[in-house]
């Protein structure tokens, strides 16, 4: 059992791409143009809109880049042909849960899967990073501002030994550190406006914390459960309270 992402996009949700992405920037970029010539015009005959155009020349080149940024992760395929999944973890197998072993171990095994398969398996690209140590910091800071600057999603921070245990209980399994680019996906076209960006750090994030780990806790126990055979309503047990928790009222800028 793998924790994988399948790619591309549009191979497995063609319609929420279509209502959800396509139809924002296919409607930004049919209107703002015009209203950008517009308000030249408006410009040109002496009227006082020089702020207005430039907030509406702004919102015209991020309507560009918020498409931009979604076709990335949309390609064409052909049954399998074309289709990447990318593997992360090894969640469980046969009698046994891996959460206790170590990244390294998980992703020596993802490496196996892509040299039996490359053309399906992607490679999942990673970097060590020691957070004690500055010049460390500042290499993986320099690597994600690559991976991001060249259109990557951006990276998930995890701790070497993967399960870890702290003073208070669990640790975060995982922290996405998303790119200026996908997150435009997220928060939509205009999400690099600073007053957008302003907004968004007063974000209250520890409600969310929270249920991220006990959902974190109750995965872990759903997937011990299946390991040990137990019947299906015993995992289910652990899959609707993650599900409830998910129904949960969080701050709406997340």
């Amino acid at each position: 059992l793998l924790d994988a992402e399948l790619m591309p996009w549009s191979a497995k949700a063609e319609q929420l791409l279509r209502e959800q992405y396509a139809a924002v920037g296919a409607a930004a970029r049919s209107a703002l143009p015009v209203a950008v010539a517009v308000l030249e015009q408006a410009a040109a005959a002496g009227l006082d809109v020089g702020d207005l155009l430039a907030r509406t020349r702004s919102r015209s080149v991020n309507a560009d880049s918020f498409a931009a940024a979604y076709r990335r992760y949309c390609w064409p395929t052909d049954g399998l042909s074309g289709v990447r999944l990318a593997p992360f973890q090894v969640l469980a197998s046969e009698g046994a849960t891996h959460h206790a072993r170590p990244h390294a171990w998980h992703l020596e095994l993802a490496d196996r899967l892509v040299a039996a398969d490359p053309e399906i398996v992607a490679p999942t690209r990673r970097l060590a990073v020691d957070t004690t140590d500055p010049a460390s910091v500042a290499a993986g800071t320099q690597w994600w501002e690559q991976l991001t600057g060249a259109g990557g999603e951006g990276m998930v921070v995890k701790p070497a030994a993967n399960l870890v245990r702290g003073r208070k209980g669990l640790v975060q399994p995982g922290l996405k550190v998303r790119g200026r680019e996908y997150l435009r996906i997220i928060y939509g076209p205009d999400y690099t406006e600073p007053t957008n960006l302003e907004r968004l750090r007063q974000r209250r994030l520890g409600h969310k914390r929270s249920l991220a780990l006990r959902e974190y806790a109750l995965g872990l126990e759903a997937l011990d459960r299946v390991a040990r055979g137990e019947p299906l309503w015993r995992v289910h047990e652990c899959v609707f309270a993650v599900l409830a928790l998910e129904s949960e009222p969080v701050d709406p800028r997340l």
